[in-house]
Parts: structure tokens; sequence; C-alpha cells
């Protein structure tokens, strides 16, 4: 009889320590960019800051992927949390002699953007090593109402602290940091299938490009969900804009945005039972469906809370997509090679994730809201009607072809 993962000592230990640090992360993204506007008084490096990190996640994506394949994974993490701690400390001594400086917040900003690009592939190949086969859909829509959660509570009570002093956010997120290091000392991750030999470090990140690449499962669902990304988040863009163009109060838009997070945990919390009882192919194909029927009705809603109502169901079902997909591709994914693809799939939806709100903001500037809005909704729709035709997904998880 199979524990439940509540009993999984291991994973209780994972999930706890990073629900803890998500929630300090937050607080941090939150933070940055308005300590970093309050110190220059200038919006564009308000926006470097975060574009600084992003990069980095970016930039280390293919090499950390290389190094989680070669290197102890539970080191990795608890070396990126240390790094990450360290350079908090510094920050909220800078903070409270008056001595910080915009150079020192984006130093900060590649630290933390080049840890989180080293900890998630690590934390993703252990996954599947922490928990039973059958177990791991389960543990996949876990960790996403996780992010859900700490996004919200992190948002939320960074607001409060950076309100009540600059330096209280990045505390909060110091100690999380530690609160996570430490569970990480307690963590014991069963060992791995022994090695292959290793080759050229370059070697190794062109191997892992070339495994997603071969894999016509991995090809297809990333394109498709890089497509999907790109458009939705320059319509999330494009959303704000209408709202202000049509009056919404501020108070009023900070509810309709924590409203993508209340979406998200409620849906990572039916996700295993959806992803059972949908099959493979209608558990990935509805997210498109979904949100390809419900795009067009933001041009119908001048209310704040209705427009976060749309996007906590706009959000509802991609923990079922993403349970489905991640399961299937750690499954697939021999262990020497986790790390790697892990790293491949990050830069491809961080690219996405990226150009998403340039191509919001060309599209506000060149269109009126309510055209940038169907503009968007039509990408969705043509990247939902190859989702429900094409063969590889129609046969997802049901062949392991190239």
């Amino acid at each position: 009889m199979t524990t439940s993962l509540a009993r999984n000592r291991n994973y209780t230990l994972l999930w706890s320590g990073q629900a803890i640090a998500e929630i300090g992360f937050s607080a941090t993204q939150l933070a940055l960019p308005l300590l970093a506007l309050a110190i220059t008084g200038s919006p564009v490096l308000a926006g470097l800051v975060l574009t600084v990190d992003s990069t980095a996640q970016l930039v280390v994506g293919l090499p950390a992927g290389a190094l989680v394949d070669r290197w102890d994974r539970r080191r990795i993490m608890l070396c990126c949390e240390a790094a990450q701690a360290v350079v908090l400390v510094g920050l909220v001594v800078a903070l409270v002699t008056g001595a910080v400086t915009i150079a020192h917040l984006l130093g900060v900003a590649v630290v933390l953007g080049a840890a989180r690009a080293l900890f998630e592939p690590a934390e993703d190949a252990c996954l599947p090593r922490l928990v039973p086969e059958e177990q791991l859909a389960t543990a996949v829509a876990m960790n996403t109402a996780r992010s859900s959660l700490g996004q919200m509570v992190g948002t939320t009570v960074g607001g409060i602290l950076y309100a009540l002093n600059r330096w209280l956010p990045f505390l909060l997120d110091l100690l999380s940091h530690c609160v996570a290091f430490v569970a990480l000392l307690f963590l014991r991750v069963p060992p791995a299938p022994r090695r292959v030999e290793r080759q050229h470090f370059v070697v190794e990140i062109v191997e892992g490009l070339r495994w997603a690449w071969q894999r016509r499962e991995i090809r297809v669902t990333s394109a498709c969900a890089v497509v999907l990304n790109l458009f939705f988040s320059a319509f999330y863009l494009v959303v704000l804009v209408l709202a202000k163009s049509r009056g919404i109060s501020a108070a009023e838009i900070g509810v309709m945005a924590s409203m993508l997070g209340v979406g998200g945990v409620l849906g990572a919390l039916v996700a295993p039972r959806l992803h059972r009882a949908m099959g493979p192919h209608r558990s990935i194909a509805a997210v498109f469906w979904g949100l390809t029927a419900l795009t067009p009705v933001a041009l119908v809603i001048d209310n704040g809370y209705l427009m976060g109502g749309l996007f906590a169901a706009m959000t509802f079902l991609a923990p079922t997509a993403n349970t489905t997909i991640a399961t299937h591709q750690l499954l697939l994914t021999p262990d020497e090679l986790r790390g790697r693809l892990s790293g491949v799939l990050a830069v491809v939806v961080g690219l996405a994730g990226a150009v998403g709100p340039a191509l919001g903001g060309l599209l506000t500037e060149s269109l009126s809201p309510a055209h940038a809005v169907l503009v968007c909704a039509a990408g969705i729709a043509l990247v939902t009607a190859y989702v429900t035709v094409s063969p590889t997904l129609r046969h997802y998880a049901r062949e392991d072809t190239p």
C-alpha cells in the first residue's frame, strides 16, 4: 500500500520549505522594482531590475540543466538557498544603513535569478525519486498550488511590509530562505542510478537540446505552450490598459491581478483528479479551448472584480494541463537527462514570457485596446485549433516514438 504524500517525509520537507521560500520570493519580486523606483526615481531602472533577474534565469538556464545532471542535486538546492540568503543579508544591511545603490540592486537581481535557474531543474529532477510513480501527478499539481499560494500571500504581505519599512520584505525573504535551507538539510534523496560517463560540458548541453528536440511530444507541447504563453502574456498587459481606459480603480486592478493566483490554486487542487478523469489529450486541449472561449469576454467587462473572476476562470484549467505534460515528461526522460530537459524548457517558456509583454505593449500602441484583445484571441484560437487536431497530442502519453 502506497503512503500518502502527506506522510512522505522527504516530499513534505521539500514542499513545506519551498512554500515558505515562495512567499519570500514573491515579496521580493514586488519590492525590488518599488525600491529601485524610490532610490532612482526612474521607471526605466525599476523595470530593468526585473529584466536583469529574468535575463539571468535565461542565460543560466541551459548550463544550469547540465550542472544539475552532473552534480548532487540536493547540494545544488542547498547552495542556491545559501546564496540567496547571503545576498539578501547584504541588501538588508545596506538598506538599514542607507548605503544601497542601483548597482547593488542589479547585482542582487542577478544572483536571485541565477539561483532560481539552478534550483528549479534540481528540484524537478529530484521529484521522481522522492515520490512513487503513481503519485507523481499529484506531486506536480501540489507544487503548482504551492507556487500560486506563494505568489498570492507573498505579494500581499510584501506590499504591507514595504509600506511599513523598505527593508522588511527583504528580511522576510531572507528568513524564508533560511527556513528552506534548514528543511533541505533534513531532506534525504534516494541515490540516483549509475551515471553515464561524463563528456565535455558543452557536449552535454547539446545532448540535452537534442533529446528535447528529438522527442515529438516534447517538441509539440513546448511549441504550443510558447505560443499560448506569448499571447496570454500580451493579453494580460492589454487588459490592464483596457481596465485603466475604462476607469477601473487601482484597487480593483490589484484584486483583478491577484485572481490569477486564486484560479491557479483552485485548479491545482483538482488537477490530479481532472488529469485522471479527462485523459491526456483532453487535459491539454481543455486549457486552450477555455482561453479561446474566455479571452473575448474581456471586451464586455467594465468591472475590475468581474475581470478578476474572468482571470480566475482562465487559469483554472492550466494546472491540469501542466500536470499532464510535466508528469509524462519526467517519466519519459532518463534520470541523467532530467536536469537538462528542465533547463531547456525553462529557457523556452521564459523567452515567451519575456516577449509577451513587449508584444502586448506593441499591440496597445498600434491598435485600440479592444482590437488588441481580438488579436490575442485570434492567436490563441489558432494554436487551439492545432492542439485539437494534432495527431501527436491526440495520442499524447500513449506513444513514445520520437
